[in-house]
């Protein structure tokens, strides 16, 4: 256990280690980010869709697979949190030690990355205390029979819908830059391939922007209604 322990201090005290946590940590949220998304866009389709994919995630597992998918993206979250907020002190202290206008870029571009990152984590933290807690009494009746309608009268209130807007917009700045990181780091991204990669980052942000907004904005409009 020892050695374990000792492993896994060295490989976290160093930068690489932490790169690949973040590279990781990270390719497994975007694609949670894709999957939710998908579900989520079954409230174009209908009330009884989107219910019916809610029951069956609740329902998965005998009721604990959604509860080993929420432990284990909060594993991944804060990891992914924790070795950003390393990284970026560790890029700041090089930058002490080497004035180069490289490494001040770099640091400038992860300073940008940890603010973004810590919005989406407050935002992730009201998501969660909104729907899933539900400490709203008027959601709390919905949830469990109607999730739909949850959805619905959750995203009636404007405020809701601007929050939700001004996080997406930043998790999509977020992802445009990480995504290509992800490649970067995993040794997938080639001179050749670094221009392509870069499209298809801002492509799937873009995407996951848009449709994640698209729905509180849709309920704001009227155009999904109960």
């Amino acid at each position: 256990m020892n050695a374990l322990t000792r492993c896994l201090e060295t490989y976290w005290s160093s930068s690489i280690g932490k790169k690949l946590i973040v590279a990781i940590t990270g390719l497994v949220l975007v694609v949670f980010l894709a999957g939710h998304l998908t579900g989520n866009l079954l409230m174009y389709v209908g009330r009884e869709a989107f219910n019916e994919y809610a029951h069956f995630l609740h329902t998965m597992l005998h009721g604990a697979g959604v509860w080993i998918a929420r432990i284990g993206l909060l594993v991944m979250l804060v990891l992914h949190v924790a070795a950003t907020i390393s990284l970026t002190r560790q890029n700041r202290a090089a930058r002490q030690a080497y004035e180069h206008k490289a490494t001040i870029q770099a640091s400038k571009s992860s300073r940008i990355m940890i603010v973004s990152g810590l919005t989406i984590l407050a935002f992730v933290v009201f998501h969660i205390l909104h729907y899933t807690v539900r400490v709203d009494a008027d959601l709390a009746k919905l949830g469990a029979t109607d999730p739909f309608g949850m959805v619905v009268v959750g995203f009636r209130n404007p405020l809701v819908v601007l929050f939700y807007v001004i996080s997406m917009t930043l998790l999509c700045s977020h992802l445009s830059h990480g995504v290509a990181s992800i490649f970067q780091t995993l040794g997938l991204r080639s001179k050749k391939a670094q221009g392509l990669i870069q499209q298809f980052s801002l492509a799937l942000s873009l995407a996951i922007w848009a449709g994640f907004i698209s729905i509180p904005i849709s309920v704001l409009a009227g155009l999904i209604k109960l």
